[in-house]
């Protein structure tokens, strides 16, 4: 095998075009069965062996700078750069992470996992290399999807104005995560559709030379592309076609399927783990659905997850025009709905948690100081979520909760979800953010009668007296099986209280609590500097009420162990209630 004899990108450039050819599909089975077994990030990889063999063959990496865009592609990168055993010895499988690491490999500049970066980080690596009067060609390797995000157009827009080397790689392969939207996506089909030729031209727009590459899996073209924008003193965008998913035939049939994949038969393509049970993704697409028939200025929006809130490609056709894709553009899927909302309009924003941060200035500016009552439902923002170090869900608390005219709610049960989420849209007062709690759904099959206009009002669902636990969101159940606990260590029954309002306090009922209570804890699926905890504490700080805040350490975690990462924040029952115990 030639992958076997590939310790550095020097190992590659010592093989002829055959032999190229022939590590190619060593690459493509490698991945193919690591994937099978271990899941990840696999159309994209797929897509881009052949174009990572030629750059690696043309260019000097480390000293020429390869920067990826989201890190989805950089799988066949690491493989020819000293990390091979991480994708042929399952041993090795969880050596490296999914995204490119500096702390892996000198081949690596960032640590990057958001989408549309990677021309303005390079941007800022060739402006350092000119600054300090170095030589050495930066690449930016960027898919058409991510040059749907506005740093990504920034970036282009920069990069004539910088002058001197710096290579733009698009991989094209007509995807995003699901189907593409916007306008620019007609000019990349007619640069297709022409081989280049179109008169119409986005980088040539933005003052780019430009070089277009049909066959984007073919090696030797690659090769000759590369060689022709090598060294070159003006900035160049190389645009190539490729097919996502290349070498596995389920997933060219299913690319929007098959961006990112489980465990799977590959035989068959049928996943390994399966399962029935509802989730919050299902639950938000079906009462969508249903509120669009009843309200035709209902829409939802999606900033290029579309499942992330359950619209697969079937419920994104019955939802028609009430459903809005806007691309990967958190910024301008915010700054829509507040518009929709201005409009009189109904939106409902879906979107993974770690991708708010994108955001906050236009959740900030154009929602909340113009009071627009959009809704927005984050999904993962939990220890129980994604567990890499770019997509970690645990920030948004104190970043959303300070925000000025916004309510945030955490709901517990798929119950009290669906009535805050039908509160919210059809209210006409307040910006609205929903929490979806972590971890599998619960469902009580409780009617849900609360009138979530009467804002920051707690709900006691335990009356005790000494001590109070107060339980947000995801930890409201943990809070329940920590009161259960202090009760049979101490003899003491506690309160419990499920508090829904991350925005705001109940002085009210705190103030109550001071009368019979000695000890108030909180705990909150999120970090705990500027959360919920510390305005409970705040509130308490000139009395004699004793408080405890749960939640996690302010720091970046990276492929952690959920339960290593509980018992080191004490977040397990056991612990809370000694903690407590030790009190009284």
């Amino acid at each position: 095998m030639y992958i076997e004899n590939i310790n550095n990108p020097g190992d590659v450039k010592k093989l002829n075009i055959n032999e190229l050819n022939s590590l190619a599909a060593e690459m493509r089975e490698a991945l193919l069965t690591k994937l099978s077994r271990h899941g990840g990030h696999f159309g994209p990889n797929l897509g881009m062996v052949e174009a990572t063999i030629a750059m690696h063959y043309v260019f000097d990496s480390p000293r020429d700078k390869i920067v990826y865009d989201v890190s989805h592609q950089s799988y066949p990168h690491k493989m020819l750069t000293g990390r091979k055993d991480a994708f042929l010895y399952e041993e090795h499988y969880d050596d490296v992470s999914g995204y490119t690491n500096p702390s892996e490999s000198e081949h690596d500049h960032f640590t990057v996992g958001h989408t549309s970066t990677s021309v303005s980080l390079a941007c800022g690596l060739a402006k350092a290399r000119d600054l300090k009067g170095e030589k050495g060609n930066v690449i930016a390797v960027i898919g058409d999807g991510s040059l749907s995000g506005g740093e990504a157009l920034e970036g282009l827009d920069y990069a004539a104005e910088l002058g001197g080397n710096l290579i733009i790689l698009v991989n094209d392969n007509d995807m995003s995560i699901a189907e593409n939207h916007g306008g620019l996506y007609k000019n990349l089909r007619e640069l297709r559709e022409s081989d280049g030729k179109a008169d119409c031209n986005l980088f040539r727009a933005m003052g780019l030379d430009y070089i277009y590459v049909n066959d984007g899996n073919d090696i030797e073209s690659l090769i000759n592309a590369f060689s022709q924008v090598k060294d070159s003193m003006t900035p160049v965008a190389v645009h190539i076609n490729t097919l996502k998913g290349k070498g596995y035939a389920p997933a060219e049939a299913d690319k929007e399927s098959w961006h990112y994949s489980g465990p799977f038969d590959i035989k068959t393509g049928k996943p390994v783990y399966t399962s029935d049970a509802e989730d919050y993704s299902g639950v938000t697409a079906d009462y969508l659905l249903s509120k669009m028939k009843e309200d035709k200025t209902v829409v939802a929006i999606t900033s290029g997850t579309p499942t992330v809130m359950g619209f697969t490609s079937d419920k994104r056709k019955q939802a028609g025009k009430q459903f809005v894709d806007v691309g990967i553009a958190e910024e301008t899927a915010v700054a829509l709905a507040a518009g929709i909302a201005a409009g009189g309009g109904k939106p409902v924003y879906g979107v993974y948690s770690t991708f708010v941060q994108r955001t906050f200035d236009q959740i900030c500016q154009d929602m909340c100081i113009n009071s627009n009552p959009a809704t927005i439902v984050t999904f993962w923002g939990s220890v129980y979520g994604m567990t890499d170090i770019t997509h970690l869900g645990l920030q948004d608390i104190p970043m959303m909760s300070n925000i000025p005219n916004l309510v945030f709610l955490a709901p517990t049960t798929k119950e009290e979800y669906l009535a805050m989420l039908d509160w919210s849209i059809d209210q006409t007062t307040y910006p609205v953010a929903i929490k979806l709690p972590g971890g599998p759904m619960v469902s009580d099959g409780k009617a849900v009668t609360k009138d979530w206009g009467r804002l920051n009002t707690y709900e006691v669902t335990q009356r005790g007296s000494r001590a109070a636990v107060i339980g947000l969101g995801t930890f409201y159940s943990l809070g329940t099986q920590a009161a259960k606990l202090i009760e049979e260590k101490t003899g003491v029954k506690p309160t419990v209280i499920n508090p829904y309002y991350i925005t705001g306090i109940d002085e009210k009922l705190l103030e109550d609590l001071k009368k019979d209570h000695d000890i108030v804890i909180t705990l909150e699926d999120s970090i705990l500097d500027g959360g919920f905890g510390e305005k409970i504490s705040r509130f308490y700080g000139k009395t004699d009420i004793r408080t405890l805040n749960f939640g996690f350490r302010k720091e970046y975690l990276d492929r952690y162990d959920v339960n290593t990462v509980l018992e080191a924040n004490h977040l397990t029952a056991s612990q809370i209630a000694d903690d407590v115990t030790a009190l009284f």
